[in-house]
């Protein structure tokens, strides 16, 4: 502890891997001189989710809730949960003020996360936004981004701006401004990022900063002997001008509240372990992930590429499959009898696409073990469980009203499959598109992306 209260404890928790692997460990952190600090939750990647209904958000926030509260999180130990997107900037100012309403309450800040639950890049937007002091970014190196654990070599850290009264007031007037504006009164350049981060996501966010370092000149530095050089004379080869790398003076750190950022949790049980750096790339979603939804019957049998198989067994009637999962990888339906050779002759190839590399690849890649299942159904309009293929992606089922099924699900040995109740989002078959005929699956539907902190153009 420094100034003489134990650090606020900032848990990135990626909302897709509910429930989470890491959480419950959470308590056995929190030393005899910390629980004052407590944890604040920050459910991340909201902006990868569909809104299957309204309120979709206050539901996921309830799920993270139930979470803590079974890994023994509640009371004064939990100070708040908050649902962001660090890639999107979505919830991001609501989380500033959050953390800036806690000053009072806790001295430094850890980002404490999983691999691959965005840690770094909540790191790097904290960086850019009010939460820091305006001259960090300049000075301090960004938190390496990667889906390998224990990139972030260094304690990576940056000083908290003090939230003094007029600073708050200062921000408040800001967001206020900001919220009053349209689409079309932002800049080319805003629009153009705006409508980036709209293709990347459902959820964004609009993150600006309140206190900007002021230049301390305008004028440009350059070398009038620099700009002439003779025809045998290669510019490439001209010196470099050593460029002093800025510090920070002694009294704007000597009582200075830090953020840290720290290396990954590394996941146990988890497939992206099994993967290479290609193959995560390809399993992680890195866009707006866009449901695909399929009507089986008994017998019949649903790939997720390699990683992930599910067999409908036994049942009186169809059901309806919707999966969710990075859209670069593919879904495959067959029957019973024959998806055993689907597998063997597909497997490391591009029909199937993860894992890649043919058989050398298989030689050291375990098998697919299998887990029997039984669901009842609750409506034809409200999905019963996910069936979550380790970190892979899930399958949310959806059955008659009281229609037993009994389903085989396979992953990876090693891994973890979690059948999930209730589903992170119980009503997502309803976003579908029309049958494609001949076939048991649907058209894909993607849903609008919403803006945050932007008045829609019909609301004056």
């Amino acid at each position: 502890p420094r100034h003489g209260r134990g650090p606020l404890l900032l848990y990135v928790l990626d909302v897709m891997e509910l429930p989470d692997p890491v959480l419950p460990q959470l308590p056995a952190l929190l030393g005899p001189d910390v629980p004052a600090a407590g944890v604040l939750v920050v459910g991340n990647k909201v902006d990868l989710l569909p809104g299957d209904c309204r309120g979709h958000l206050g539901r996921l926030r309830q799920r993270v809730a139930a979470a803590c509260a079974r890994a023994g999180l509640r009371g004064a130990a939990l100070v708040d949960i908050r649902l962001v997107s660090a890639k999107t900037g979505f919830g991001m100012e609501g989380l500033v003020s959050r953390l800036q309403r806690s000053w009072k309450c806790a001295g430094d800040v850890y980002l404490l996360g999983a691999t691959n639950s965005g840690k770094s890049t909540l790191f790097n937007a904290l960086l850019r936004s009010d939460y820091c002091k305006s001259r960090a970014p300049d000075i301090i190196d960004r938190a390496t981004v990667s889906p390998w654990p224990g990139t972030t070599l260094n304690l990576l850290k940056f000083p908290i701006i003090n939230p003094t009264c007029d600073r708050i007031f200062r921000r408040q007037e800001r967001l206020k401004e900001e919220a009053t504006k349209t689409e079309d009164q932002l800049s080319s350049e805003e629009k153009k990022h705006l409508d980036q981060l709209k293709k990347q996501g459902y959820l964004v966010g609009r993150v600006g900063r309140t206190f900007q370092q002021q230049k301390s000149s305008s004028e440009i530095d350059f070398d009038p002997d620099m700009l002439s050089y003779s025809t045998d004379e290669d510019p490439r080869d001209l010196p470099k001008k050593h460029e002093e790398r800025e510090e920070f003076t002694h009294n704007e750190v000597k009582d200075a509240r830090w953020c840290f950022d720290t290396p990954g949790i590394v996941k146990e049980d988890c497939v992206l372990n099994l993967l290479t750096e290609k193959e995560v790339k390809l399993v992680l979603p890195s866009h707006a992930i866009i449901p695909r939804t399929f009507i089986l019957k008994p017998g019949m049998v649903l790939f997720l590429a390699a990683l992930g198989r599910i067999d409908y067994l036994e049942g009186e009637k169809p059901a309806w499959f919707s999966v969710l999962a990075s859209n670069l990888l593919p879904v495959h339906v067959t029957t019973l009898s024959n998806a055993d050779a689907v597998y063997e002759k597909h497997t490391a190839q591009e029909f199937l696409k993860v894992p890649m590399g043919g058989e050398e690849r298989m030689k050291e890649f375990p098998p697919l073990v299998p887990q029997d299942i039984t669901l009842k159904g609750i409506g034809t309009t409200e999905a019963v469980a996910d069936i979550k293929l380790s970190s892979a992606g899930w399958v949310a089922v959806t059955a008659h009203a009281e229609e037993e099924l009994l389903l085989r699900a396979y992953t990876p040995k090693g891994t973890m499959l979690v059948v999930r109740e209730p589903p992170l989002l119980p009503y997502i078959s309803s976003i579908r598109g029309a049958r494609i005929p001949g076939t048991p699956a649907y058209r894909t539907k993607k849903p609008p992306s919403f803006v945050e902190n932007l008045r829609t153009m019909g609301s004056r």
